[in-house]
């Protein structure tokens, strides 16, 4: 096992420094060069001349990456020109990162808690009222963009309605911050009404961004199930009296969580995709709201960082899912 993971994690490192030549190689080929993408409207020749120094531009190509990749390590991308003006990049996406996690989990929760029982149960009874009406719920949630229905959500429950609050992150202006999870930070602090209005928050982007995912995981499973259900191993089981809740658990969920596992680690480092446009319509400042203004805006310092930790987490991600496939089925440790 601890080779398995061993090779996991050299292939995370090896996928993390490819980006890191392919994001060096984007900022060398930016108009104007790196000096002019940073600087803006503020590019005047000293400047240009001191930041071209600091940075390292008049040397050969392999020793400017090799700074580059050293100043990545050390968190130094530079000062925020749009996002948040003048401060440090890591300090933006440190800012922004607490409010996206928040937002995956409740959606992955929404998605991943809703679309294993219904795909389990719709595949137990293929052909019933429960399997159609669930087949139908999941192409909608894959036909619908993920940023009509955040309006159309919007729109309903909290303009029309007037359930839910309308965008941000949180009506509570004093509340006390701990982590950055505004929920956690009401239920550390015992400030029930803001952990309870940080969540009313939460509801309708967490809603939205957990539409596709819902969509996938659900058919991933209901089509993993209905194999396994056809198994031999599954009617010899059955055929020596074991009880039903004996055959769901060993030999029918177990194997059939085997393609769900993946798609849920796929679909959850997918989710920053779907957060971009979740984030931008409710005003959640996230890393998906700020990388929507830091693209607009051109503020490149901001999109390394965001582009670096996003692909990072991507592949993080994938090891997790790698290292649960393996614990699930340990054949997989010795491919």
């Amino acid at each position: 096992m601890v080779r398995f993971i061993a090779r996991r994690l050299l292939q995370m490192v090896a996928v993390v420094f490819v980006l890191s030549i392919l994001l060096f190689a984007w900022l060398k080929a930016l108009p104007g060069g790196t000096v002019s993408a940073i600087l803006g409207e503020r590019a005047t020749p000293e400047r240009r001349a001191a930041l071209t120094e600091a940075l390292g531009l008049n040397e050969p190509v392999y020793i400017q990456y090799w700074r580059y990749l050293q100043r990545a390590l050390r968190g130094e991308f530079g000062a925020s020109t749009a996002v948040l003006p003048g401060r440090d990049a890591m300090d933006v996406f440190l800012t922004r990162l607490p409010a996206t996690i928040e937002l995956s989990f409740f959606a992955m929760i929404i998605a991943v808690g809703f679309a294993i029982p219904l795909g389990y149960f719709a595949a137990r009874r293929r052909g019933s009222f429960l399997d159609n009406t669930s087949i139908i719920f999941s192409l909608v949630g894959v036909a619908i963009p993920v940023f009509f229905l955040a309006f159309v959500l919007k729109h309903i429950f909290a303009v029309e309605l007037g359930w839910l609050p309308v965008s941000g992150r949180q009506s509570v202006p004093d509340a006390t911050r701990v982590t950055g999870f505004f929920v956690l930070d009401g239920i550390l602090t015992r400030e029930w009404d803001a952990a309870w209005d940080a969540f009313q928050h939460l509801i309708l982007p967490a809603i939205a961004l957990a539409s596709i995912p819902f969509a996938m995981i659900f058919r991933i499973t209901r089509a993993s199930v209905l194999d396994v259900l056809d198994e031999d191993y599954v009617r010899t089981a059955e055929s020596k009296g074991l009880t039903k809740r004996v055959i769901r658990g060993r030999h029918v969920l177990r194997n059939a969580m085997l393609p769900v596992v993946t798609a849920i680690g796929l679909q959850t480092g997918a989710l920053l995709s779907g957060a971009v446009l979740t984030e931008t319509v409710f005003n959640f400042p996230g890393i998906g709201d700020a990388l929507a203004v830091a693209f607009r805006m051109r503020d490149y310092s901001v999109l390394q960082i965001l582009i670096l930790a996003s692909a990072a987490g991507y592949v993080l991600i994938n090891l997790i899912v790698d290292i649960l496939y393996a614990v699930i089925d340990p054949r997989v440790r010795t491919r």
